[in-house]
């Protein structure tokens, strides 16, 4: 018998391996396919990382579902054509509240995750929209956003935390005449504005989720004459906001970018900056051990009006037209138990949603607690508008100079202008 050549002992081994892999892989896709896939969307870029290993751990766990991670996604594009994620974790605000109010997202109310909810966050969601009989989004998250403020400088001229307006002009002024700029303010970015300086001045002298009841009521009547308008409701706050920003903001604010104000904080150029939770994190990276702590706007002259801005972080749903509401579901339920919720809102500064959830311990964000514990917030007074409406560009105008009447008053024509189209 001759003796193999070299060349067929390789030809023989390569086939042996190619035989083998394909017997791995066709093993390795039955095993997966005996899994249902569950589409799990998720709308926060810096929370993947958490969320990845989170699913790794949970697909190692059993063998009945098989999560995706999916990021990308267009979330309208997949409810329209019938094919939406099987599970969304996104944040919770007005343009997703669309699918909701139209029915596209299913009744969760008979899961015991729906009975841990606080009531008074559920209450949250019920301010965009509701659909009858249903329970269709479960809060996860909470951010409590109010005046970051340096406490080395505060302590350095002997300051206190401010609880009225008079209180904030005086702490504002002392601040002026050490040198110091008492807010940071980088408008070159509009988002910044509305979710800060509008947020905040409008919503610690409004009662916005009142306020808005009003409006959409009125729809195509506000104007001049409606009892509430953007004009006449918000014109002592707006006029306020620009007040702050006029005699007691950087002289460069208008090319500062959100970049920008988180460097120059961290390196002490202002006593307070009006951002959420989120610049923390990047305020650290240049400052780790700066002090900071967190305080309501004051825009009355009552402390008992006193209020932190809130959004619904993140929010679980589950579509109608889900190919596996069993298996999200089952998902679902792992992301709500406790200690899974507890390590995200730790990691992230949120707020828990639960009757059970861990109380915040971050000096960072401690000054909003007692306020978030007694139900003492309101949601951002931009976020209820339609994105259709350009309120991030009318409120950037006002932080420029423009005439804060005459804006509001355009915010209510286009108000009432989209009501009679829709």
């Amino acid at each position: 018998m001759p003796r193999p050549s070299p060349r067929r002992i390789a030809r023989t081994i390569a086939a042996a391996v190619a035989l083998t892999i394909a017997g791995s892989t066709l093993a390795g896709c039955a095993s997966a396919s005996s899994a249902d896939t569950v589409q799990f969307h998720l709308s926060k870029p810096e929370a993947i990382p958490y969320f990845r290993e989170l699913i790794q751990q949970y697909n190692a766990s059993q063998s009945d579902v098989n999560v995706v991670l999916d990021t990308s996604s267009n979330l309208q594009a997949g409810f329209l054509r019938g094919n939406p994620p099987d599970l969304g974790l996104l944040n919770y605000n007005m343009e997703m509240a669309r699918f909701m109010e139209r029915g596209a997202l299913s009744d969760l109310s008979d899961m015991p995750e729906s009975e841990r909810i606080l009531p008074e966050v559920q209450d949250l969601v019920d301010q965009y929209a509701t659909y009858p009989g249903r329970t269709s989004v479960l809060p996860y998250s909470v951010m409590a956003a109010s005046v970051i403020y340096n406490q080395e400088i505060f302590d350095e001229q002997g300051l206190e935390v401010p609880e009225t307006w008079d209180e904030l002009i005086a702490v504002c002024d002392q601040l002026t005449a050490a040198g110091i700029t008492p807010f940071y303010g980088t408008f070159r970015d509009p988002w910044t504005v509305a979710q800060g300086w509008f947020d905040y001045t409008v919503g610690g002298e409004v009662d916005v989720a009142g306020f808005y009841d009003e409006m959409n009521e009125l729809g195509t009547e506000v104007g001049p004459q409606s009892p509430v308008s953007f004009e006449k409701t918000f014109a002592q706050p707006v006029d306020r906001m620009q007040q702050l920003i006029t005699d007691y903001a950087n002289p460069d604010a208008a090319s500062r970018t959100y970049g920008d104000g988180n460097l120059a904080f961290a390196e002490g150029e202002a006593a307070m900056y009006m951002q959420g939770p989120w610049a923390l994190g990047e305020i650290a990276k240049t400052s780790p051990d700066l002090a900071l702590g967190t305080f309501p706007l004051p825009m009355t002259d009552d402390a008992d009006d006193l209020e932190v801005r809130v959004n619904i972080d993140l929010a679980a749903w589950i579509p109608e037209a889900s190919d596996n509401q069993e298996g999200a579901r089952a998902f679902l339920s792992y992301l709500f138990e406790q200690d899974v919720m507890d390590e995200y809102n730790a990691a992230q500064l949120g707020y828990g949603t639960t009757v059970d959830a861990a109380p915040v311990t971050d000096p960072r964000i401690l000054g909003m607690k007692d306020y978030y514990d007694e139900a003492a917030f309101y949601q951002g007074a931009s976020k209820a508008i339609p994105l259709t409406i350009p309120t991030e560009n009318y409120t950037q105008s006002i932080a420029l100079g423009d005439d804060p009447a005459g804006v509001l008053r355009t915010l209510d024509a286009d108000w009432a202008r989209l009501a009679l189209r829709q």
